[in-house]
């Protein structure tokens, strides 16, 4: 009897798309000849045996947080599926988002890809273009092409930045790369009250409001449902490949609150108590051995009894808002994997669910934020233990974009040392995963430890479904994937493990795995601005994880000979996949002409229509850190102006000039910490009018402030003060709107109703100053200055 995955059909596969054969009989004169007899039309598909799959990927969820590996925080469908299939508590990531997206979905390392970092990152250096190469084709073409059904659903990171703009191109986007369909947000992560949709390549809005309850996570839940559901009614001989990768648990950590309150109370003992009562837990399920030791907390994370007494309900409150953001996840997971219950369909559905596409974050500084987009412009612990304490009921609602504290991270990731970014240590790379598939696996409920990678996902899910991979895709040939495929310990869980050597590598942080043995190398942490030494003074580690399960014991000192062996050999697996040459910057890669990306608007000025909407900051001048001005052509209609001319970012960073009780008016919203107006001294008569903004910028560094003038045809009616701006970026996922504004809002008072300008906008105009400043004076100390003046 053949197994699950075997092949049982004669089409020849590694090239792809298959290439139609004519007809090679003799055709008659007329259709009424009994010699017209032809073969049936047949459509596409695998062989008959290859299953549906169900691919779900969470975000920054440490090995530590889930109760299925250990944890504290409920995850219900997790511990269903793992009860049914298997758990791998071997199971790695690349440390960061975007590039283990990328190695999932190709099944090569992610600088073979492009990915050594994210793509607003992306340099000219052939492992960090961001540019996923032809010949790595996904696993979702290969999929399609072979005919199944295929759609993505929630995060899409692997675009480059430069192309996610209206007019795209969009061949690197989900639609594509392989997928039919797409309905998700683009970038690292998105707000989940205010998301920035797309459904394939075309901007969508949210169909209710946060005050309607609104949440990101239950729409796309409901989207893919809905997809299923109709790819059942209407292809039901046909498998499907879904992606479903909704951003959660990524900050901000936005969620109802009445799945936060279900862990009142719950972590007021701190994270190191918490440590140590998840380790004991993994321990007695059997997730990691007796003897596996608690690795100490880093010096720079202070203790919990180190916490000012007035803080710790604060940071107290973030870990319950972060653990009901993950159980909320898993809940709607939940609901996803019951429909294809009801559907019949999940007793054939090989489900990859996997807990984090990296460790847990350790972005959100030593005190946590109200506001994580900070740290994109360098600005580290501005605010203060006394402003977190007043505002601390703004957590996780749509007034905030939190993220928890460093030491919230670290218990997320016991035992381990590390977190995100930090692919040196099993802190930012271990994450558990679990395979589901009823009729393609016998054992139930078993624990996997043999050595897997993201990279082993694409090659485990073509051999269940029969299929090669492929040689050729679209008149390319393929690199081969360099993943393993795990198929061979899903009914052997003493199978000898077939990966036995792989490298990480992030901003200098770098690791090599080598038959239970690594060597790893510490080079930033995420709560450290900066880098404290040169790349080749960097200490290196050495780990026997077969006996030392969570890198507690270093042996550098004992076995000098295994340690230079190993770092020889990650020198070997780094110019073979490209990882060199190293690049351990950070926030100085956010500008296009340092890193060597292209950009797509070329010039000093921009022209936009009236309508134009959810535009990335991609896809327009960059104005930070010089003198601009925006100049603009409107209708005022009888009665008076009202609403939003021009927008660019949300309510935790940006700018607008809009009308107000008829009079123009401008907006900075500085982190949404401060925000600084100009209004016009005169109301705006009705008819057409050419307005305008000039900011005159302060110079002298990055993120200072400037001088803003308003006018009207020609004429100034108004002039004001911004005491600072935001250097690098505004949020990620914000975008700029004219003659409306969508998501977020910059500035306060508008209503969802009523931001459409209520006369016409006809265009806008981007000016930007020729002069450029030198990084003279930092962002943070310039922040520290505006908030010193209030």
């Amino acid at each position: 009897m053949k197994k699950p995955g075997q092949r049982n059909d004669t089409v020849q596969r590694e090239v792809l798309p298959i290439p139609d054969q004519p007809y090679p009989g003799v055709r008659p004169f007329t259709a009424r000849d009994p010699a017209a007899s032809f073969p049936p039309i047949t459509p596409l598909r695998p062989p008959s045996d290859a299953p549906h799959v169900l691919v779900v990927l969470l975000d920054d969820v440490g090995f530590g947080a889930s109760s299925t590996f250990g944890g504290v925080i409920h995850t219900p469908t997790a511990e269903r599926l793992a009860a049914g299939g298997l758990k791998y508590n071997r199971f790695h990531t690349t440390g960061l988002g975007a590039p283990t997206r990328a190695a999932l979905l190709t099944g090569r390392n992610h600088h073979t890809v492009g990915f050594g970092g994210i793509s607003e990152l992306a340099t000219s250096s052939p492992g960090y273009t961001c540019v996923r190469p032809n010949h790595c084709a996904p696993v979702a073409e290969v999929l399609k092409l072979n005919g199944y059904s295929t759609a993505q659903f929630g995060r899409c990171h692997e675009v480059p930045a430069w192309e996610t703009g209206p007019m795209g191109p969009f061949d690197r986007w989900p639609t594509g790369s392989g997928f039919e369909y797409f309905f998700g947000f683009l970038g690292s992560g998105t707000n989940q009250w205010y998301p920035a949709l797309y459904e394939n390549t075309t901007p969508v809005e949210p169909r209710r409001t946060p005050e309607q309850g609104y949440h990101f996570m239950e729409d796309l839940t409901e989207r893919a449902i809905d997809w299923v559901r109709q790819q059942r009614a209407l292809v039901p001989d046909k498998p499907f490949f879904v992606y479903f990768a909704p951003g959660a648990t990524h900050a901000p950590h936005h969620v109802p609150k009445a799945w936060a309150d279900r862990y009142r109370g719950r972590f007021d003992a701190g994270w190191d108590a918490l440590r140590e009562e998840i380790l004991a837990r993994q321990q007695q399920r059997g997730v990691l051995p007796a003897d596996c030791a608690l690795t100490p907390r880093p010096e720079g994370i202070p203790a919990w009894g180190a916490i000012p007494e007035p803080l710790r309900p604060v940071l107290a409150r973030q870990m319950e808002i972060y653990a009901g953001f993950l159980e909320y996840a898993d809940f709607h997971v939940g609901r996803l994997v019951e429909a294809l219950e009801q559907l019949g369909a999940l007793e054939d559905t090989l489900v990859y669910y996997v807990l984090g596409d990296n460790g847990a974050s350790a972005e959100g500084t030593l005190h946590g934020t109200l506001n994580g987009g900070l740290l994109c412009n360098g600005l580290f612990d501005v605010e203060t233990p006394d402003f977190l304490v007043r505002h601390v009921d703004r957590l996780g609602t749509p007034e905030s974009f939190n993220h928890y504290a460093v030491g919230w991270a670290h218990a997320m990731n016991t035992p381990f040392q590390g977190a995100k970014q930090v692919a040196s240590h099993l802190g930012g790379t271990r994450n558990g995963a679990i395979i589901h598939w009823p009729r393609g696996i016998r054992a139930r409920g078993e624990v996997r430890s043999q050595f897997t990678h993201v990279i082993d996902v694409a090659p485990t899910l073509l051999e269940a479904a029969g299929l090669p991979q492929p040689a050729s895709v679209n008149g390319v040939r393929q690199t081969p994937m360099q993943g393993v495929s795990m198929r061979y310990g899903f009914d052997d869980a003493l199978a000898p493990e077939r990966h036995e050597t792989q490298y990480f590598e992030l901003f200098g942080n770098r690791a090599l795995y080598h038959q239970g043995w690594t060597a790893v190398a510490k080079h930033r942490t995420p709560w450290e601005p900066g880098v404290k030494v040169p790349l080749d003074e960097d200490v290196w580690e050495l780990y026997d994880t077969r006996a030392d399960a969570s890198q507690a014991r270093d042996l550098a000192a004992e076995r000098p000979d295994k340690l230079r062996e190993l770092r020889q050999l990650f020198l070997i697996e780094a110019a073979r996949y490209d990882v060199l040459p190293l690049d351990d910057r950070s926030i100085e890669r956010f500008s296009p002409e340092l890193a060597g990306r292209p950009g797509l608007v070329q010039g000093d000025s921009q022209r936009l229509s009236g309508g134009m909407r959810r535009l990335g900051g991609n896809s327009l001048l960059d104005l930070k850190n010089k003198s601009h001005a925006l100049l603009a052509e409107v209708e005022v209609p009888e009665g008076g102006a009202h609403g939003v001319i021009f927008t660019q970012g949300g309510a935790f960073g940006g700018w607008c000039l809009y009308a107000r009780g008829s009079r123009l008016s401008y907006c900075y919203n500085y982190a949404g910490l401060r925000r600084f107006h100009v209004e016009a001294d005169r109301e705006l008569p009705a008819g057409t009018h050419q307005v305008r903004m000039e900011f005159k910028y302060d110079g002298g560094g990055v993120g200072r402030g400037g001088d803003v003038t308003l006018l009207v045809d020609g004429k100034q009616v108004g002039r004001g003060r911004v005491e600072a701006t935001l250097a690098h970026t505004f949020f990620l996922d914000d975008t700029a709107d004219v003659g409306l504004a969508l998501g977020s809002p910059v500035v306060e008072g508008f209503h969802e109703g009523d931001r459409r300008f209520n006369g016409r906008v006809r265009w806008v105009r981007l000016e930007k100053g020729r002069e450029t400043f030198e990084h003279r004076i930092s962002p943070l100390e310039q922040l520290r200055a505006v908030l010193a003046r209030q």
